[in-house]
């Protein structure tokens, strides 16, 4: 089974464009997480299991399991595994190196761990790419076009005028020949952008961070995230995780979880 098809089966199955993201931050977790020894692991597991049948995907933050040592990437390898089969796994890695090194990351993410699809830095070129999915068809990179934090613009350029870093990016990579497929990091927090990114890359998948606690635009996101087989992956950290620091934090994921799936679906709908 391809990436699309693995995304697109759970997307129709939990009628959701929803991922969750899973970031444990040390001084956000709630107050019942702190009563264990090491609380990464139970923590994403009470948040895997209150969301799992509104989700389409999981990604967990390499950056948020490197903090806590040897123990966080334990949680994580963990956690990866502990995420059911029919749910996709993106490792948010932003790993871009030359061909050798990416080639290895590829073994450890895709071979060893087992997940479906992590996220690359095209700044070295296609050797960031191809090592990691050019013989793998049931695997996914997402590509960073457009960032969703501020200063993205520096270098990245004016993807609304066709012009710069990002719309070079995805103009080129579209011409590199691979067996898995190639997605693009789009932020909802410049709404402006997403058609102009849709127009250059018609048949990626779009993972689009920005909505929730940076303030990204949901309503463009389910305009223009869809691509001509599944539905884009519209990736909410903050605001669903962390939606209580108190002892019902997973009933009150699955409650952040919901509306937001919620309001994703009401505006599918309302474009059709």
């Amino acid at each position: 089974m391809s990436y699309l098809e693995k995304l697109k089966a759970a997307q129709e199955k939990n009628q959701s464009w929803l991922c969750v993201g899973l970031d444990p931050q040390p001084e956000r977790l709630p107050v019942q997480a702190l009563k264990w020894d090491e609380p990464v692991l139970p923590f994403n597991k009470a948040i895997i299991d209150a969301t799992a049948d509104l989700v389409c995907a999981y990604k967990p933050n390499l950056g948020f399991y490197l903090q806590w040592g040897a123990a966080g990437i334990i949680a994580l390898e963990r956690t990866i595994a502990y995420i059911p089969d029919d749910i996709p796994v993106i490792v948010d890695c932003k790993t871009g190196d030359i061909g050798h090194t990416q080639a290895a990351w590829a073994v450890g993410l895709f071979d060893q761990w087992g997940v479906d699809a992590v996220t690359v830095n095209p700044y070295v070129g296609e050797e960031a790419v191809l090592p990691m999915i050019g013989d793998r068809p049931d695997k996914a990179v997402y590509i960073l076009a457009r960032t969703s934090n501020p200063s993205a613009t520096q270098f990245q350029g004016d993807l609304a005028a066709q012009t710069g870093l990002s719309a070079d990016v995805l103009r080129q990579s579209q011409q590199w020949h691979t067996a898995g497929h190639k997605g693009y990091v789009v932020g909802a927090t410049y709404p402006q952008e997403l058609a102009v990114a849709r127009k250059l890359a018609p048949a990626a998948n779009f993972l689009i961070p920005g909505v929730g606690a940076q303030g990204g635009n949901l309503e463009t996101a389910v305009r223009y995230g869809p691509d001509t087989i599944a539905g884009p992956v519209i990736s909410v950290s903050r605001s669903i995780i962390y939606a209580s620091a108190k002892i019902d934090f997973a009933e009150a994921a699955r409650e952040a979880a919901r509306t937001i799936r919620e309001q994703i679906n009401r505006l599918r709908q309302s474009n059709h």
